[in-house]
């Protein structure tokens, strides 16, 4: 029965991580305060980055917000419901199952069943996951983000080696402190950057050939594409 209740955990961790990722941000911020689709101006992609491209910083730290708040509700809900209530664990504990709610919120949030699978990028929910979920991990991660927009100014760089880095800070801070579920846990994160880093497909064509966008803090609602 034991193997039961942990499977039947998981499964609900996965299926509310990915419908409640599922709710777009910038989709919904700019459609109930435009009237207009996200997807449809800048760079079509349904994320942060191109919100405050188009749109601002208004409605940019809206959308920033509402990310936060749906990362941090799914890894809660798996914490506190399958993990404390239901009594989840893996490996001992119960933060396994909060990275497997954390995967398929991102998951949601790129591949959104609401919005015909077509979503964001993920890397704001994956952050916000993160910072829920191993907040010294995701500081590591996010000084490589921080360190490498500034040099570069290409937000998809920094994203995806943060991404990429972030699995190797958790292994290295967890094992530290002795989460004997570090591995696996790792290994889901592993998973998520994989996701991210072949989302940005097209950004890595744009960087090899020199001609992806530049990261700005101005508005470029004239630019629409």
């Amino acid at each position: 029965m034991e193997i039961v209740k942990i499977v039947l955990g998981l499964l609900m961790s996965a299926a509310f991580g990915y419908f409640l990722g599922s709710l777009n941000s910038a989709i919904l911020v700019c459609r109930l305060s435009k009237g207009e689709d996200i997807r449809e101006f800048g760079s079509k992609n349904a994320g942060l980055t191109n919100v405050l491209r188009v749109y601002g910083k208004k409605l940019a730290l809206v959308t920033l917000i509402c990310d936060l708040a749906k990362g941090i509700v799914a890894v809660l809900f798996a914490r506190l419901v399958v993990g404390a209530l239901m009594g989840v664990t893996v490996l001992g504990d119960e933060l396994f199952v909060c990275y497997v709610a954390a995967f398929f919120t991102m998951l949601g949030h790129i591949y959104p069943i609401y919005y015909g699978f077509k979503g964001g990028k993920g890397v704001l929910v994956a952050a916000t996951t993160l910072l829920a979920l191993d907040p010294l991990s995701c500081v590591f991660a996010l000084i490589v983000f921080a360190v490498i927009l500034y040099f570069t100014k290409y937000v998809s760089l920094a994203s995806m080696f943060s991404c990429l880095s972030a699995p190797v800070f958790t292994i290295i801070t967890q094992a530290a402190r002795g989460i004997d579920s570090y591995a696996v846990n790792a290994l889901m994160l592993y998973c998520l950057a994989l996701l991210i880093v072949y989302k940005h497909k097209p950004n890595i064509e744009r960087l090899n050939n020199g001609v992806e966008n530049k990261f700005s803090f101005g508005s470029h609602k004239g630019k629409k594409e």
